[in-house]
């Protein structure tokens, strides 16, 4: 069992290396020449192109490997199936329970490499592609004389929360610009408003700093009304805001929602809906994220029905061919999935896992006829 277990993860797995060394140079290609529009252009060189693309390589296995293992998968069982060493080890005594259980565990532990890179290494590559890129724009402006822009549009980050008890509970709704390197938030409009709707506060602070209960504000401008006629403008240096909005909420909210972990997305989910805001969209990011690794599987009980083709009947490569459209197939319906989710406002965890457990139940099916009919 040794000897046949090696033989077939053997074949396997430098079949699936093959196909994402394919994809990721491929990507790799298509990003560097997204990269190169910028090449020449206030001191923008080729090496930051491909430093660049390197930095987004992780995202895109992330994203890739699921389907790189359908692919490499269905190779190697048509390759043992067309020079009959399957037939072979079918003589010798490998039952279809024992060769589906052996690619399970194959299975099993792709999902556990894709989980590792859309936990660690996407994330991460995101977050440095998305310095370097912001970097880069920095250094073009200053070569220009220009005000510094986002490499990428981020979208201004607002955030809820209530504050206070009983009759001075007010509802504070915060808008954080953008943050640096160091975790600080920049340009910040904070609302305050008491429990009728009514503005009460509007706080203008150039920078904050989030300290553990507290942000603490500089150069602020408060403008306040304690009655309907009466206004008031206060400039200080610094002010400190008593808050529960921490560090990593505040890093959640002003992240894109595909560099986020699924730790993360978690915790801001619930944030959100304790705040009593939709939270459908991360939500369906979570559950898209934790059960996306279980494509892995799915992908290679599809491709295991190609281990029983006759090569001597013909039209193996048509068969290989359909086979690899309908693992894309399952790509595109999974990320479609999300969408049709959220416009319908299905349950989040079934809008993600009904495309996984449809083709799972199509794998089976075509294991289970293939094994008996053919």
């Amino acid at each position: 069992m040794k000897t046949v277990r090696a033989l077939i993860y053997r074949d396997v797995i430098w079949s699936v290396v093959f196909v994402v060394v394919a994809f990721a140079s491929l990507f790799f290609f298509i990003d560097f020449l997204e990269e190169l529009n910028r090449v020449g252009r206030g001191g923008v060189t080729i090496v930051d192109a491909v430093i660049s693309a390197l930095l987004e390589l992780p995202y895109r296995f992330y994203e890739m490997f699921p389907i790189a293992a359908l692919i490499g998968t269905i190779y190697a069982m048509a390759r043992l199936a067309q020079s009959s060493e399957f037939t072979i080890l079918r003589v010798a005594g490998l039952g279809p329970q024992r060769a589906l259980r052996l690619l399970l565990t194959l299975g099993v532990g792709m999902a556990a490499v894709t989980a590792l890179f859309g936990e660690v290494m996407a994330p991460l590559g995101e977050a440095q592609a998305q310095r370097y890129k912001d970097s880069v724009a920095a250094r073009q402006a200053a070569a220009s004389g220009k005000p510094a822009a986002k490499a990428t549009a981020v979208p201004v980050a607002w955030l809820r929360e209530r504050v206070g008890e009983g009759a001075t509970e007010r509802l504070r709704v915060v808008s954080v610009a953008a943050t640096d390197a160091g975790g600080a938030l920049q340009g910040l409009r904070i609302y305050e408003m008491d429990n009728a709707g009514r503005l009460l506060t509007r706080i203008d602070a150039q920078r904050a700093q989030v300290q553990p209960g507290a942000w603490l504000l500089k150069e602020v401008h408060t403008l306040a009304w304690p009655d309907a006629r009466t206004q008031t403008r206060t400039d200080t240096a610094t002010l400190t805001l008593p808050t529960s909005l921490d560090q990593r909420v505040v890093a959640a909210a002003v992240s894109s929602i595909d560099s986020m972990t699924t730790l993360e997305l978690w915790r801001y989910s619930r944030h959100l809906e304790g705040q009593a805001q939709a939270a459908q969209r991360y939500e369906l990011q979570f559950w898209k994220r934790v059960l996306y690794p279980l494509a892995c599987v799915v992908m290679v009980m599809l491709a295991l029905p190609f281990a029983y083709l006759h090569a001597r009947s013909g039209g193996i490569s048509y068969k290989v061919f359909g086979g690899i459209l309908l693992g894309i197939s399952f790509v595109l319906l999974n990320n479609v999935a999300q969408h049709i989710g959220l416009l319908r406002d299905w349950t989040p965890w079934l809008a993600a896992a009904w495309p996984s457990v449809l083709y799972l139940g199509l794998a089976l099916g075509a294991f289970f006829w293939v094994v008996r009919y053919r």
